[in-house]
């Protein structure tokens, strides 16, 4: 009995990295289609939300310059706080009534 024991864990030694092999080959089929699309909204939200000199240096470098030049712009306004809109425009806006 003892002998299928070391058997079996012999197969498993040598079968795992190929399952795994094989697993990981699985996954990155299944993956390629998720970045394709993740990327094309990147691009879309780039497009439609891109200050002008972001789009020139989309034109001059390229898009990974231009996204991250995009996205550091991002992460900047979410660290500021929001301005207190006073004057006309704050009345306009009925915040102060």
């Amino acid at each position: 009995m003892g002998d299928h024991g070391d058997t079996m864990g012999g197969l498993l030694v040598v079968f795992f990295p190929f399952v795994l092999l094989a697993f990981m080959l699985l996954m990155e089929r299944v993956e390629n289609p998720l970045r394709k699309v993740a990327v094309e909204a990147q691009v879309e939200q780039f497009l439609d939300e891109a200050r002008p000199e972001e789009l020139d240096t989309f034109v001059r470098e390229g898009f990974p310059a231009a996204l991250e030049r995009f996205s550091g712009r991002r992460r900047l306004s979410r660290l500021l706080p929001i301005p207190v809109r006073r004057g006309r425009h704050a009345a306009r806006a009925g915040l102060f009534r």
